[in-house]
């Protein structure tokens, strides 16, 4: 499929997860909110990479279970399951419409390379501004990013070289490594003003109204 592709992470890129992490927080632990994201945060990748392949419903539930632990807080059994019940309705950020609006009209074709399950990414598409072309899973490539197979699923597929493909990803650890080791171009979106070394990126970028400017500098050839 010829065309050039920008290809996103989702939650923290596009879906405000923060927000849907700590109002779920909220109603399960009232006062307790940032802090039960913050533990969720500490928690998700470790649980991703232990063991064997598990979908991300099951990473959402036991990382919720661990970080109510952690904080001493009351977890009912029942709702050990309620960030896979709030996740579809995680709002996208407002900088996200203009930004996909105006790089469609340039030409952009979308995808989303996710640690998401099929069916959960498919009712969070329905929050997005915008249709994607395709979409990588954790569970097409059974394992979880930082792990190159995402990319490495998505380049096979679609046969996108580093002149036509851009990634964008809010988290360093995921997505800036590993596409920095692949050779990827890759654009960070440092919503949180993180401290990690810019220079992985190709460009850094603090909202996605500031991406359309940055990937059409990146696709201009200098000279």
């Amino acid at each position: 499929m010829p065309g050039r592709w920008l290809t996103f992470d989702c939650f923290g890129t596009l879906i405000d997860w923060r927000h849907g992490i700590r109002t779920t927080g909220e109603l399960l632990f009232p006062g307790h909110g940032l802090a039960f994201l913050d533990a969720y945060i500490a928690i998700e990748a470790e649980v991703e990479q232990e063991g064997s392949f598990r979908r991300y419903r099951a990473i959402l539930t036991e990382t919720t279970r661990r970080a109510a632990r952690q904080l001493s807080l009351d977890l009912k059994p029942d709702d050990a399951t309620a960030l896979v019940s709030t996740i579809p309705y995680w709002p996208p950020f407002g900088d996200v419409g203009p930004a996909l609006g105006e790089l469609r009209k340039e030409g952009w074709k979308f995808a989303l390379l996710t640690n998401c399950d099929r069916d959960i990414i498919a009712l969070t598409q329905r929050r997005l501004p915008v249709p994607f072309d395709a979409v990588v899973t954790a569970e097409d490539v059974s394992t979880y990013k930082p792990d190159p197979a995402h990319f490495k699923l998505f380049q096979s597929t679609f046969g996108a070289s580093a002149d036509v493909w851009m990634h964008v990803a809010q988290s360093y650890y995921h997505d800036i490594i590993p596409t920095h080791e692949l050779g990827i171009t890759r654009v960070w979106v440092n919503r949180q003003g993180e401290l990690d070394d810019p220079s992985l990126a190709d460009a850094v970028v603090r909202g996605m109204d500031e991406l359309p400017g940055a990937v059409m500098r990146l696709a201009t050839p200098a000279g």
